[in-house]
This record gives C-alpha cells, structure tokens and sequence, in this order.
C-alpha cells in the first residue's frame, strides 16, 4: 500500500537539513546522499536527476506516485534530513541550492 508523502514529509518536518542524523549514509554530502537513495528507489538509466530550477530551488526527476509505491518512511525521512522536501505547488521533489 502507497504511503501518503504528503503526510509522511509534514511527519518529518522537524528532521529536515539535520543530515547529521542520517543513518547509514549513502554519501558524505547531502545532496548526494539524496540523489543515491532516489535513484536506488527509482532508477532511471541515462537520465538526470535534477530536471529544473527556479532561483535557489531545483527540482528532481522522481515521479512522486512511484515513490509514494516504494518507499519506507526511513526513506522520506533520511530524504528530509537530506534537504528533500515535497513542492506541494508542482507536486515533485525539491531541494534548495
């Protein structure tokens, strides 16, 4: 059963940008230790991860219904403790630069 990312970030709202808390660490650098678990998740070969921005915002290339499929909330939240967090207003991934 899908679980609801929407709820599930607002869970974790106080964890986010607290990488120092990860546990077991794809990488020593934030964004990439997000973009390792996102493409673990949801691979997409010959592909970008980060697919636009807007100032001092990117977006990611995941589709939100597939992770809502197969992510854990250990997921969303080692992606919040990264700095990923749920753009409601276009419905993707976001990270600030």
């Amino acid at each position: 059963m899908p679980i609801d990312l929407q709820a599930t970030f607002e869970k974790f709202e106080d964890d986010y940008l607290k990488f120092d808390l990860v546990q077991n660490k794809m990488h020593d650098r934030p964004d990439i230790c997000a973009f390792l678990l996102l493409d673990k998740l949801l691979p997409h070969k010959g592909r970008d991860i980060v697919c636009a921005s807007e100032h001092d915002e990117f977006y990611l290339d995941a589709d939100i219904e597939k992770l809502a499929e197969v992510a854990t909330e250990e997921d969303i939240l080692t992606l919040a403790r990264c700095g990923v967090r749920l753009c409601s207003d276009t419905d993707s991934l976001a990270m600030f630069a």
